[in-house]
């Protein structure tokens, strides 16, 4: 039986020093992300979710950087899923507060420069650590 595909877009979001916006959930560093609603392009899945999860007003969506694959138990479902998410270069212009949707479990948002990206990325998901490297 083929298992269920979940389709998911995010963004690896980038402020003007070129920092990378990461977020902390469930113990975990991870990019913001999410499931794409029925009639939605992935590309504003993208922007939207960002938008959501973080707080940010605006975001330029860029190029798509690559696609991810994984595996897990979907609790509303009640069974396993693929999840694909589609990853997109973004910038945040300008000074923007960062809110944390703490409905998504989300607890701290942060701008990361390379030192403290490679901190971050020992306590984050395969996945992640794919598209951060690929980028």
């Amino acid at each position: 039986m083929e298992m269920k595909k979940i389709l998911a877009a995010g963004g690896l979001v980038y402020n003007e020093s070129g920092e990378l916006l990461m977020i902390f959930r469930r113990g975990k560093w991870d990019l913001p992300k999410g499931k794409l609603d029925e009639g939605e392009h992935i590309e504003d899945c993208a922007v939207r979710e960002v938008m959501e999860e973080t707080g940010l007003t605006t975001v330029v969506r860029e190029e798509l950087i690559g696609i991810t694959h994984h595996q897990y138990f979907d609790q509303w479902l009640k069974e396993e899923v693929i999840k694909e998410t589609y990853w997109y270069r973004m910038q945040a212009p300008g000074i923007q507060s960062l809110v944390p949707q703490t409905e998504e479990d989300i607890e701290i948002i942060r701008w990361v420069n390379r030192q403290e990206l490679e901190e971050c990325l020992k306590n984050s998901y395969d996945t992640i650590v794919e598209i951060v490297k690929k980028a």
